[in-house]
């Protein structure tokens, strides 16, 4: 149960920023990890309301930490305007 704790912590939080720097879109990336997740869930991995909690709270948490990576990278592509 101990690995299954510790894999809901981290888990869902890396993936969500793992598919925001391969699709550029945050959105993207939590709606792919709530995917894989519900999958598992549909398979039997996670099957207690703990385990539950732990994950949406590590989605909230990487879903933060991916919008703040996004509008970063936003902020410096900007084009900066020449004056003539």
């Amino acid at each position: 149960m101990l690995d299954k704790i510790l894999a809901a912590i981290f888990l869902p939080g890396i993936l969500v920023v793992f598919f925001t720097r391969v699709t550029y879109n945050h959105i993207v990336g939590l709606l792919l990890t709530v995917a894989l997740i519900v999958a598992s869930v549909y398979k039997g991995y996670t099957h207690t309301w703990p385990l539950f909690i732990i994950d949406a709270a590590s989605l909230t948490i990487g879903f933060y930490y991916a919008n703040r990576m996004v509008n970063r990278n936003k902020k410096k592509k900007k084009p900066e305007s020449k004056n003539v």
